[in-house]
């Protein structure tokens, strides 16, 4: 199938096809196929009925947008008020129906996306134990990655990702704290778009942390990204950081879809977040030709001062955050749990079928946090935002005048260890930055190691999604990298 959205919205405005068959079609492929890739934790049953009632208001002459009728999976840590639970894979939160959609979901109804059904995840959003499985949830089981089916999805939005590939979908809806939208999508060979924390609003999304948390999009292609992510912007009264996207934030993305984005763009090689695996090396340096040939220029190294000051003081925030955030949300849920104390208790009292592989160590850590007002709190995220933007992506990019830094979003997939969590053998680093900071960061395909997917990743300063989509546009259209997984068994080593 692999139709992108502008494909399927040219077949519904001549009639070839109807927003309900497409429905069908992917309902069916994710009952064909999703048995061994578990990727949807649960279908919407109004699916097709919404789709219907998009094919009604097409046939009287009206069409939302780009969206019109489009299938969308969204991650079960969003909430949407209707017959779905919204539980962030917990067993804890079975049974809760939000009272309301999240306001992402309500931006994507208005936009006339059909919500298709919610992607399993990394239980709590790969923040429950330190030695998580990603792509593990109590609720939803475990994830595989449809390239190999022993090799891991990555977490936390390991389900959209793997549901994006596996073309259960058009494109899905993920979230980010720090690699959760960006692993996933690269390790899975997908377009992702982590952006600026406050482009997309918050509210009605299962937190662990307010300073880094954002939805984002997972696409195929770049084009489908963008199309998402400019229907899921807006202003939201219940979430002050979108007011700074007030004079920014915008509707439609792809105008900024440029073939010749990469003409006379300053490119800088952020070389010490690399690593040293000289097969990620090897397709990151014919990435770097190619953007050449299409007049980049290239300033290497432009290395990234600070990447690798902030690792103890980002974990002292999201633990602090964590427990003030989820009691909030908690506080007004509909499931069994109405605190992280509940949490934490649910889970021990019910280990055998919630921590069969983990425990729960950075929800034992964040209860013995306090408020947000203690000295600790405030110190390590003054920190965190100093060392990533002002001294850290701000600083490369100012000196170097660049449009974006690069590197590679990663290495091949590893493979799946219930017994002793995940095996990731990267030594290089390419989230942490632009996650702390709170800015864009987007990953494209730039290759395969046997046959594994491997992204590249473009990030700069706040507010700069429309530069960044601009250039990996241009990348992904001249490299034309991504292949369809086959849904093998084992990598063809």
């Amino acid at each position: 199938m692999e139709q992108t959205i502008s494909e399927l919205q040219q077949k519904m405005s001549t009639g070839e096809l109807t927003s309900l068959q497409i429905t069908e079609s992917y309902l069916e492929r994710i009952s064909d196929l999703d048995r061994e890739v578990n990727s949807v934790i649960e279908v919407n049953p109004e699916a097709q009925s919404i789709a219907a009632g998009l094919d009604a208001e097409r046939a009287g002459g009206r069409v939302r947008g780009p969206l019109h009728g489009i299938p969308i999976l969204i991650k079960d840590n969003i909430d949407t008020h209707d017959k779905m639970q919204t539980t962030a894979g917990s067993l804890a939160l079975e049974g809760n129906i939000a009272a309301r959609d999240a306001f992402l979901v309500k931006q994507l109804r208005k936009a006339g996306a059909v919500i298709l059904g919610k992607t399993n995840l990394s239980e709590w959003a790969n923040f429950r134990g330190k030695r998580s499985v990603s792509g593990w949830s109590s609720r939803g089981g475990l994830t595989r990655n449809p390239y190999a089916l022993d090799r891991s999805a990555c977490g936390s939005s390991s389900g959209s990702g793997a549901a994006v590939a596996a073309d259960f979908c058009a494109a899905a809806v993920g979230t980010e704290t720090d690699g959760s939208i960006i692993c996933p999508s690269q390790t899975n060979g997908i377009v992702g778009i982590k952006p600026t924390l406050g482009l997309i609003s918050r509210s009605g999304i299962i937190p662990i942390a307010h300073s880094q948390d954002t939805a984002g999009p997972m696409a195929r292609t770049v084009a489908d990204a963008a199309i998402l992510l400019g229907a899921m912007t807006g202003m939201d009264k219940a979430d002050s950081a979108t007011s700074a996207s007030a004079k920014r934030a915008l509707k439609d993305y792809t105008r900024f879809l440029d073939k010749d984005g990469l003409k006379g763009a300053r490119i800088g090689i952020a070389r010490n977040m690399c690593g040293t695996d000289q097969r990620i090396l090897a397709l990151f340096n014919q990435s770097i030709v190619a953007m050449k040939s299409l007049g980049a220029v290239i300033i290497d190294p432009a290395n990234l001062p600070n990447f690798d000051k902030f690792g103890k003081t980002e974990m002292e925030v999201l633990h602090y955050e964590f427990k003030v955030d989820l009691n909030k949300y908690l506080a007004g849920a509909n499931g069994r749990v109405r605190s992280m104390a509940d949490v934490i208790k649910f889970n021990e009292e019910n280990k055998e079928r919630v921590m069969p592989y983990f425990g729960q160590e950075h929800m034992l850590t964040a209860q013995e946090k306090g408020g947000l007002r203690e000295k600790a709190y405030r110190e390590a995220l003054v920190k965190n935002h100093l060392l990533t933007r002002k001294n850290g992506i701000d600083a490369a990019m100012k000196k170097h005048k660049l449009d974006a830094l690069i590197v590679p979003s990663g290495g091949p997939a590893w493979m799946i260890d219930l017994a002793n969590g995940d095996a990731i053998n990267w030594d290089m680093e390419s989230t942490s930055p632009a996650a702390v900071a709170g800015y864009p960061h987007i990953t494209v395909p730039m290759g395969y190691i046997f046959g594994l997917p491997v992204g590249l990743s473009f990030f700069a300063k706040a507010w700069s999604e429309p530069t960044l989509i601009k250039l990996a546009y241009a990348f992904e259209q001249a490299t034309k990298a991504r292949v369809a997984p086959r849904f093998l068994k084992t990598a063809e080593l």
